[in-house]
């Protein structure tokens, strides 16, 4: 593989589920405004934030595929982005009691060298427990999931929250779709079962 593959992110989750696929890559730090748009929808808030993160990510680069992604979740219809301290994390994680929960997760890949891209997104949706708010509140206490949309983190102690999870991917729940993202990769001649 002699493609040059770049995560705009320096999300340590996204870096380790990128390192499950084996190939080089470089990661880069990205500055995006993750604002939604008036009426913008899940999707394509996702879908344009991980346009927006893999082109700022290409900033400098003649050459290169660079991976950026986003993710949201959406509670009664409302887009939650992540909580960024304790008191919205505990609120966010309230209003998910015994609901289901739907994460938009965007994919693109931006190939610098004929400045194209590939943008798509991935659904994924949990179903949480009926909890009590002295157990979301020890959770939130022990993981300290601030920086994660939703206020949880699946992959560790996070998973105690969910009864069921609903997904074709659930590597889309962390932050990177990887099924997805071999799809694209391939698209790009980037073959991850023969670099």
């Amino acid at each position: 593989m002699s493609e040059l593959v770049i995560l705009a992110s320096t999300s340590s989750y996204r870096k380790l589920l990128l390192e499950k696929l084996g190939i080089p890559f470089e990661t880069c730090s990205i500055d995006t405004d993750e604002t939604p748009m008036q009426d913008e929808t899940a999707p394509d808030l996702v879908t344009r934030l991980a346009i927006a993160k893999a082109v700022a990510g290409a900033k400098g680069k003649t050459n290169g595929v660079v991976i950026g992604s986003d993710q949201v979740a959406v509670i009664d219809g409302e887009i939650i982005g992540k909580p960024l301290n304790t008191e919205n994390a505990v609120k966010q994680l309230m209003a998910c009691s015994g609901k289901a929960i739907t994460f938009y997760t965007g994919l693109a890949l931006y190939n610098v060298a004929d400045d194209s891209f590939d943008a798509q997104y991935e659904t994924f949706t949990v179903h949480f427990r009926t909890l009590t708010e002295s157990q979301i509140r020890y959770y939130v206490d022990k993981e300290q999931p601030l920086y994660c949309a939703g206020s949880f983190k699946s992959e560790g102690l996070g998973i105690a929250l969910f009864s069921r999870l609903e997904g074709r991917d659930p590597n889309t729940l962390i932050g990177l779709p990887l099924i997805l993202l071999t799809e694209m990769l391939a698209k790009q001649n980037i073959d991850v079962l023969s670099h």
